[in-house]
């Protein structure tokens, strides 16, 4: 078994490997389960015109999201993450399954404390909120984000470079991360068996996340594994029925409304708050932070 997980993989193989669980997840899961996704609400009578606007919504804003991520990545990549890989990373990694395997646990790390930092400063809600502003919970909310969603994870990949992880295996890994989340993203599925429920992220305990009911705020961070949040403090179980959404409804299906109305309440924020400490202070502090009179 030792001999197996440290055999060095061909980087053909392993390339083609993340193409069929990332790429192609979306033909052969994401996209048929978002049908019968559509099925049921009709089923349910809850198919109308502000789910399907608020799908459309969905679908748009990642569209601008992923231009600037593609802009993003291939400078990352080429750039910075490859200029810390040759003059600041510890010894190169080979490529075989321990480094695979690690890598993904490191990145899914890496993921949960970029996804509590993009809740608990301004500056990352700002962009966050985008994402848990529907009041639907589906496939197509998974693919709802704000202009500033692509730069931020970036700072939490830097430290999994420079332990010697090549840069392209960790952008593949976190991706592989946020093909999981999206899994996530669905009423359909109930409560799994207890273990699977105690180590991984679930439905349930994603649509926790997208509560706006006041005990679900801020918890259950996780991108596969939910020990993370039961080991930090930040887990909580699904009880209470998910009212999703925001605290401050957005109450649009306008895409470029959905996608820049995070850094426009930001900015407005700022605008009204004295003081240019202050003003600074609105972006690292926490969402609901203001100003002491």
């Amino acid at each position: 078994m030792i001999e197996f997980l440290s055999k060095q993989l061909d980087w053909v193989d392993v390339n083609y490997w993340f193409y069929l669980i990332n790429d192609l997840s979306l033909l052969y899961i994401i996209i048929p389960f978002f049908v019968l996704e559509l099925i049921r609400y009709a089923w349910q009578k809850r198919l109308n015109k502000n789910l399907v606007f608020d799908s459309i919504a969905n679908i748009i804003t990642f569209g601008a999201f992923l231009i600037i991520e593609i802009i993003l990545g291939v400078l990352a990549v080429t750039k910075l993450y490859y200029w810390l890989y040759n003059n600041a990373s510890l010894p190169h990694l080979e490529l075989n399954w321990v480094t695979i395997i690690s890598c993904i646990i490191l990145a899914d790390f890496a993921y949960y404390w970029e996804h509590r930092m993009m809740h608990r400063i301004g500056i990352g809600w700002a962009t966050h909120t985008v994402h848990h502003s529907s009041p639907h919970f589906n496939m197509s909310v998974a693919y709802r984000f704000g202009p500033l969603d692509a730069i931020m994870p970036i700072l939490f990949s830097l430290p999994l470079v420079m332990l010697g992880y090549d840069p392209i295996l960790v952008l593949l890994s976190e991706v592989f991360v946020q093909v999981f989340q999206t899994l996530l993203h669905t009423e359909i599925i109930g409560k799994l068996t207890r273990p699977v429920e105690f180590i991984f992220n679930t439905p349930s305990h994603h649509r926790v996340h997208h509560g706006s009911n006041r005990q679900y705020w801020d918890k259950n961070y996780a991108g596969i594994l939910i020990i993370w949040d039961r080991m930090l403090g930040t887990f909580e179980p699904e009880v209470e029925t998910v009212k999703y959404g925001i605290s401050e409804p957005l109450n649009s299906t306008n895409p470029i409304k959905v996608f820049f109305h995070g850094i426009t309440r930001l900015f407005k924020k700022i605008a009204g708050i004295e003081g240019f400490k202050n003003k600074l202070l609105v972006l690292i502090k926490p969402p609901d932070w203001m100003p002491k009179n």
